[in-house]
């Protein structure tokens, strides 16, 4: 700071004006300025050497790029200029030095610079106490603003306390704290000295107010303040300076919009509520809060759950049925099923929604047909896999306490499809694990009870959801692992395993087109005689099932696509002669009458999880003392099943013309063959007697003749499961003659006729009944 210069002036005098944007000059105040705008540079080039002087006046708005007369304050300050630098860029930069006020009297000219007539105004002095008194306290609350602000050091501090004169100090306080420039312009046009400390000090009082606000705002979100949440800092601080404003508001446009759209909704009233209180609980939380961010979580799974959002069935029966037959060869029993329903739909609008379960092996279509009733039924399919889940909150979801909690796999399929009344395909049912985290079988109770899922409570919803108008679709390929009680809520359909000529139907018709077109070829650059599909289906696959004949598809038209693109054919025709070139040799024989051509030796029916299956046991005997050797990595149930049969022969040896000791001089030894193959289950037991009854009688059974019974040791022939299976998995080997239970007789109506036509069953009640139609004439 300069000692201040006291220049000899007239009251009245003409000035050269210069504009200041955002800027206040007072006296005694030596500041820097930039000049860049025309005017004022033509006011700068235009001083004569003599001329030190120029009048400083604030715009009344420092956007005006080009300001007139009208946009400057009629009060000023006029400033000695100390020096003048010329910068690189054609500006000007002058150092000054308030002098004096003054207040325009009149506008000479205004090109090419401003220049007026001013009015020096003197300060009013008054002298006494109170003078002395304002200046005490406006050097006490600068010495306090001084602490609170970054922008004003110590040597600021030491200069004011240092000036002694009032009406300097009040100049240079308010020229260096930072006030707007009307309320310094305001302080400018104040000559009475005891008015302008007054001002002085109430601005300074104002700002100390502000600053002290400031800091405590700061205080009190400081403990919060992070790296991760300076973002969250300033909106503390913007809340708070609205509540001390009286400005605050408790909504946004965000949560208007919510509360918009929950409204459209047409939401039951339960969720509705629920969605409410957390739309309040969200207006008082601070959106940086991790509460926050779970409870709109929660929100948006409300507001985007289909309520009463479906679509409309499609309950045109015949375009059902077309639809059903376009994708799936077969199956009547399901689409039968299905096309009931529909026609119950059009009786009656507000039916639940069935809940079936398709059992059979794998590979028979049953997931795909759930795909294919969504589209028949012109609803929305969802798939969710059970295999492997042991989570009860798999199905029911987390309650929200716990972090990263989300909805059951039901909600979660409900809302992702978008639709109230969707097709759900429970897919493995029969998979579903159990451990400490709960039993989804348990879970899945409520699910699938029609008189319970109409209200069904998800746990992170907690509210009723409605699962009555869902079509749910479960899968299994065994019925045994399922809960009782969860079997009992289902409408169980059996699927059985295709019969050759049902493969070559689905080979032809699905599965053939299908292999094609992801190969990139036509029917015109391949194709397939029906010969050829016979042999795939008989010679290289042994399932209940289509899969595997679907990957030797794909193998034989890959080979093909391979002869085409090295152009050693154009096109070609698969025939029966041509398999084994891409397939190699024969994986598969059924040597039935071979392996029975010898006596001792039994064909069997047996069922296992993929289909029905043949079973060959094989006895033989040595020299002994009666001991029974049973191989072929056997069950408990099947060893029970082997001494009861040998016991029955023993016990009626006269009866069936065997040596009464044989029991004595020989050991018998019981074999099944495919060792590494577990084996169980009380069926076996006609087999393993007419192998033994074979071995000791020396007669070899019929040809292509296969049985399954169970039997006491009185001779009695109880009733066995999978008939279905068994059956079909004797005609893919070619077996023509069944001996089955008599009990089981009404079994077969569930397999369809076509099926069986060719076939003989004998039906027996008595062990007494097989000799004669299963056995052929004792050899010479």
């Amino acid at each position: 700071m300069t000692d201040s210069i006291h220049i000899e002036s007239d009251a009245h005098e003409i000035l050269p004006i210069m504009p200041l944007r955002n800027t206040v000059v007072f006296p005694h105040q030596v500041i820097p300025l930039a000049v860049g705008r025309k005017k004022s540079l033509n006011l700068v080039n235009g001083l004569d050497e003599e001329t030190k002087v120029i009048g400083l006046i604030a715009q009344r708005d420092g956007r005006v790029e080009e300001p007139v007369i009208e946009d400057l304050y009629d009060w000023g300050t006029a400033a000695l200029i100390l020096k003048k630098f010329k910068m690189p860029d054609n500006s000007e930069q002058l150092i000054v030095q308030g002098l004096y006020r003054f207040k325009v009297e009149e506008i000479h000219q205004t090109e090419p610079f401003f220049e007026a007539k001013i009015l020096q105004m003197p300060d009013i002095f008054d002298e006494g106490l109170e003078i002395d008194a304002l200046a005490s306290n406006i050097k006490n609350a600068f010495q306090k603003i001084v602490d609170h602000t970054p922008y004003l050091t110590n040597e600021h501090r030491v200069m004011i306390l240092n000036t002694e004169e009032p009406e300097k100090l009040s100049d240079l306080i308010a020229a260096q704290v930072n006030f707007g420039t009307p309320e310094k312009q305001q302080v400018l046009e104040i000559v009475d000295l005891k008015e302008r400390l007054r001002k002085v000090h109430y601005l300074l009082n104002k700002e100390l107010q502000i600053l002290e606000l400031g800091s405590k705002i700061q205080s009190d979100v400081q403990g919060e303040l992070n790296k991760t949440q300076r973002q969250y800092f300033l909106r503390e601080q913007l809340k708070a300076i609205k509540k001390e404003l009286g400005e605050y508001e408790d909504t946004s446009t965000e949560l208007d919009d919510l509360r918009e759209k929950a409204a459209k909704l047409k939401m039951p009233k339960e969720a509705a509520e629920a969605a409410e209180k957390e739309l309040n609980r969200l207006s008082r939380m601070s959106p940086m809060s991790s509460e926050y961010t779970v409870a709109r979580t929660y929100l948006d799974w409300l507001l985007e759950m289909p309520w009463t959002k479906g679509t409309k069935d499609r309950l045109d029966v015949n375009k059902a049925e077309e639809i059903l037959n376009e994708d799936h060869y077969g199956l009547e029993k399901v689409k039968k099923r299905i096309l009931e329903y529909l026609a119950v739909r059009q009786l009656k609008s507000d039916m639940k929604g069935p809940i079936l379960c398709f059992v059979g092996p794998p590979g028979v279509g049953k997931t795909s047909l759930g795909k294919s009733i969504a589209r028949a039924l012109n609803r929305k399919f969802s798939r969710m896999s059970l295999g492997g889940v042991r989570d009860e909150a798999e199905i029911r979801g987390h309650r929200r306490t716990y972090v990263g909690a989300l909805p059951g796999r039901i909600i979660q399929a409900v809302k992702k499809v978008g639709s109230n009344n969707p097709v759900i395909m429970l897919d493995e049912l029969d998979k579903l694990g159990t451990d400490f985290r709960g039993d989804p079988s348990s879970a899945l109770l409520e699910v699938l009870d029609p008189e319970q899922n109409f209200s069904f409570a998800d746990h992170y919803l907690e509210v009723p959801f409605d699962l009555s108008k869902v079509m749910f679709i479960a899968t299994a390929n065994m019925l045994d692992p399922i809960p009782a009680a969860l079997r009992d809520r289902m409408e169980i359909i059996d699927i059985s395993g295709y019969i050759e000529e049902e493969k070559v139907h689905i080979a032809e018709r699905f599965l053939i087109p299908k292999q094609l077109e992801n190969h990139g070829l036509t029917e015109t650059q391949v194709s397939f005689n029906r010969k050829a599909i016979q042999v795939i289906a008989h010679r290289y696959t042994r399932e209940a099932g289509v899969r595997n004949l679907e990957r030797n598809i794909a193998s034989v038209v890959r080979g093909a696509a391979k002869e085409i693109v090295d152009k050693k054919v154009t096109r070609r025709t698969i025939t029966s002669r041509l398999v084994p070139k891409y397939l190699g040799p024969e994986r598969f024989f059924w040597d039935t009458a071979e392996r029975v051509a010898r006596p001792g030796v039994a064909t069997g029916l047996a069922w296992t999880p993929v289909g029905g299956d043949i079973l060959f046991i094989e006895a033989t005997r040595m020299k002994g003392k009666g001991g029974l050797t049973l191989t072929g990595k056997l069950g408990e149930v099947m060893k029970e099943s082997a001494s009861a049969a040998l016991s029955h022969l023993r016990a009626n040896a006269d009866q069936y013309g065997v040596e009464e000791s044989f029991y004595e001089k020989y050991d018998t030894h019981i074999h099944v063959p495919a060792g590494a193959v577990p084996k169980d289950g009380p069926s076996a037991g006609i087999t393993i007697f007419s192998a033994l009854f074979s071995l000791y009688t020396n007669r070899r059974l019929k040809s292509n003749l296969a049985m399954t019974c169970e039997i006491t040791l009185r001779g009695l022939v109880l009733p066995v499961g999978g008939i279905r299976e068994k059956v079909l998995a004797a005609k893919r080997a070619g077996i023509n003659t069944i001996i089955l239970p008599e009990k089981n007789r009404r079994d077969l109506e569930e397999i369809p006729k076509k099926n069986i036509s060719k076939m003989q069953f004998h039906f027996i009640k008595e062990v007494d009944e097989l000799v004669d139609l299963a056995f052929e004439e004792k050899e010479k």
